[in-house]
């Protein structure tokens, strides 16, 4: 009985001493890299006929074996991965059990309005398009907050994901970004502040990020936009006007459209359009609610980018005649 039990002992060394000489082994591929998706629940055996399938040169039964036996099978996490290079066996059962899956990634612009967002995440690489069909009020009653316009309700920044999952998910992420940072900047807000509520921080800060020629401006151009509030001034700002005009607007401004009244016009309509115009980023955020120091009343665009501002109608006029009209 001595002689069995030490044979055995024997025997059970020497395997482990092979499995561990063949988890140290690397592991060849039949292309640079090997596709591999393991679907919730899904069994050990399933899991190596797929590495094996996707090609994966590996023995599959000691696969198999070595998982049943170190208690790894259980541990497998779902998702998509990417297999490269000559990685061994341990490492790509650690790569698995850690659940390292493929990830993509998207850059969602601020300034953009939520459709151009819709359309980014259309094309973004193997992002699961499951708003596709839906239409904004949809996704936002999916998004928990029905009834809400989607409009600068998403924070832009670059969203890392993993490669199939949903678009919706995404959304949710830059939803719940965006409360955090408008909540940040409220937070923050100068005592005169004449906004209301963060929801008009959000408006303004919208229209600031769509007049912004260049981000030093930014602070300028929200203390105009504050000035004019607290005076009950018409805010009479184009981007507005464009976004009332919706999908049909062809890229030039006419007088016509600037009488048509709109709850978007602010030529028109005394106060905030009812909704945000665009995706405001931090900086255009921080801007509304802590405008420059200025007595300013209007600005131009200078034509390169810039911005002239000033505190007179009388100075505001001798402005658009020298960089819009070109007059001296």
């Amino acid at each position: 009985m001595k002689f069995i039990s030490s044979l055995l002992f024997l025997l059970a060394s020497l395997v482990f001493a092979m499995g561990a000489w063949w988890l140290q082994h690397p592991l060849t591929l039949d292309k640079k890299v090997v596709e591999v998706t393991i679907g919730p629940g899904e069994r050990a055996r399933a899991v190596v006929q797929s590495l094996v399938d996707g090609g994966v040169d590996v023995q599959p039964q000691l696969l198999h074996w070595w998982l049943r036996l170190s208690g790894q099978a259980r541990r497998l996490k779902a998702g998509s991965y990417e297999i490269s290079g000559n990685p061994t066996p341990r490492a790509l059962i650690a790569k698995l059990v850690r659940g390292e899956v493929a990830m993509r990634s998207v850059t969602l612009v601020e300034g953009m309005t939520f459709a151009q967002w819709r359309e980014l995440l259309r094309k973004a690489p193997n992002l699961k398009a499951d708003t596709q069909g839906l239409s904004d009020a949809a996704i936002m009653e999916k998004l928990g907050r029905p009834g809400v316009h989607p409009e600068g309700r998403f924070f832009p920044e670059t969203y890392s994901y993993a490669k199939g999952s949903s678009d919706l998910a995404l959304l949710r992420r830059a939803l719940q970004e965006m409360d955090q940072r408008l909540a940040a900047a409220w937070a923050q807000r100068t005592p005169d502040s004449p906004l209301k509520s963060p929801d008009e921080a959000l408006i303004l800060a919208s229209i600031v990020e769509k007049e912004t020629g260049r981000p030093a401006d930014r602070g300028q151009i929200a203390g105009v936009f504050n000035n004019r509030l607290r005076k009950g001034m018409l805010l009479q700002t184009d981007p507005t006007v464009i976004y009332g005009l919706g999908p049909g607007f062809d890229g030039n401004l006419r007088k016509r459209d600037l009488l048509a009244d709109t709850p978007y016009n602010t030529y028109t309509r005394a106060g905030l359009p009812p909704t945000p115009i665009a995706m405001p980023g931090r900086d255009a955020l921080l801007a509304a609610v802590q405008p420059a120091h200025t007595d300013a009343l209007y600005f131009v665009s200078r034509g390169d980018g810039t911005s002239e501002f000033s505190s007179t109608l009388k100075d505001h006029n001798r402005a658009v005649r020298r960089f819009q009209l070109g007059q001296h």
